[in-house]
């Protein structure tokens, strides 16, 4: 059985997107191995805070029907750059159930291993469920703190609490709060005032996400707040230099309860458009490393839609916060324009036979893809927002639709395939694309 200490998934589980065929063998292999990087390996694979994806990736190609030898093939690439997880202060553990003393701790990656155990036993004893509650979304000040952390660091923290919940799996969930606990706070001086500058504005109806990013382009202050040299473009660019301006069309994207469906799967497609529009006609075809993840994380709004634990209340906030995230992230990269028919006139690498045959190459591949995930994930959550999107895409909010999406399939397993840079860092300055390769027969 699943515990806050020891990792089990069944071959019986039904993850948000899968395919058939799931084993026992598999669910054995990745219990095993998720186990030992639950145990031996820091949350950060390094103390410059590149994060330990291992999770992420055993999780997904276990959902996508990975044997067991690919499983610990991919395992066994990305654990040898991990590092321990640090020697555990059982003062320190008892020290954090004081409120004040809790808070010392915060936002420090040597306390990574003691928050995890913290985390454990909170979780042994009230259930994952109500920790969650307690702890990120009783609305008090621990819980609004650590919700913020659970949005630094790229959205990793909530990515990886989506798989922790996706999958059941409490050891996981505690893996995502000491994660979380141990990142910095300063997206909150993005998200709490966007939140009550919403509030303020009395909108009875959000303008789409697909609007406001063209709203944000077309804004010359902030679509070029950010400087190439700024060191984190988002709070360094946008916040320094826009940050009215930055408020205002986040704060425009509101979701009320009775659109919750909806509105997960417009965000789901509008990272997607974003992502995969971004384009350069000159290079190849690469996809964008930070919107990437706005992708990667889309999928588990779709989870946490599903859990009857979560208020309504606090669906429409995290999925508000994720919207507003998304619009300063693509603001962030200096707001590239974005070319659909880069999508819809892309040729695979292996033509297209039948849709059934096409994702089943593209999900073979990604499986074997050597790296530490992300590509998988890309592809899992491109999947996912095909089958989320179809019932609304006669909106012209969604921009992703019909044969798009076995293209878009294609485009993530291509681009990576096709050697270095696996994908462009920050898509709309030129200088990200200095280092791709030109295109064949483009007009330079």
């Amino acid at each position: 059985m699943a515990t806050s200490s020891v990792v089990k998934l069944s071959a019986s589980q039904h993850p948000e997107f899968s395919v058939s065929g799931i084993t026992a063998e598999s669910a054995e292999a990745t219990s095993k191995l998720l186990q030992e990087n639950h145990d031996h390996h820091h949350i950060l694979s390094s103390q410059s805070g590149f994060h330990n994806h291992i999770a992420h990736h055993l999780l997904t190609l276990f959902a996508l029907g990975a044997s067991p030898s690919i499983i610990k093939k991919q395992y066994d690439r990305n654990k040898i750059y991990q590092r321990p997880p640090g020697a555990l202060e059982d003062s320190v553990v008892d020290d954090m159930h004081g409120p004040e003393r809790f808070k010392s701790y915060l936002g420090d990656e040597k306390y990574y291993r003691d928050f995890l155990v913290y985390f454990e036993k909170e979780i042994e004893q009230k259930g994952w469920e109500n920790v969650l509650n307690e702890y990120v979304f009783a609305g008090d000040e621990r819980a609004e703190d650590l919700l913020v952390r659970m949005h630094g660091g790229f959205l990793h923290p909530m990515i990886h609490l989506g798989f922790g919940v996706e999958f059941q799996q409490p050891a996981i969930i505690a893996e995502a709060l000491a994660q979380a606990a141990v990142h910095d706070d300063w997206i909150g001086t993005f998200l709490l005032p966007a939140e009550q500058a919403a509030k303020k504005n009395h909108q009875s109806k959000s303008k789409s996400l697909v609007e406001l990013l063209e709203e944000i382009r077309a804004d010359k202050k902030l679509s070029t707040a950010a400087d190439w040299d700024d060191g984190n473009k988002i709070r360094d660019g946008l916040l320094k230099r826009a940050p009215e301006e930055t408020i205002k069309y986040a704060s425009q994207y509101i979701v009320q309860e009775s659109e919750l469906n909806e509105k997960v799967a417009e965000m789901t497609n509008a990272a997607i458009y974003y992502t995969s529009s971004a384009q350069n006609p000159k290079k190849l075809i690469k996809l964008d490393f930070y919107y990437m993840h706005c992708v990667n994380s889309s999928i588990f709004y779709s989870v946490f839609l599903k859990q009857a634990w979560l208020s309504n209340a606090n669906k429409v906030r995290i999925l508000e916060w994720k919207g507003r995230m998304d619009l300063a992230m693509y603001a962030s990269r200096r707001s590239p324009d974005l070319l659909i028919d880069e999508v819809t006139s892309y040729k695979p690498k292996i033509a297209i036979k039948n849709a059934s045959d096409s994702w089943a190459n593209v999900f073979e591949r990604v499986r074997n893809y050597s790296d530490d995930g992300h590509s998988a994930k890309l592809v899992r959550a491109v999947a996912h927002g095909q089958t989320i999107s179809e019932p609304y895409e006669a909106t012209d909010s969604f921009r992703v639709k019909q044969d798009m999406w076995l293209n878009l399939g294609n485009m993530v397993i291509d681009s990576v395939e096709a050697g270095e840079p696996r994908w462009v860092r920050s898509a709309g300055f030129p200088q990200a694309w200095d280092n791709v390769p030109d295109r064949l027969g483009a007009h330079l």
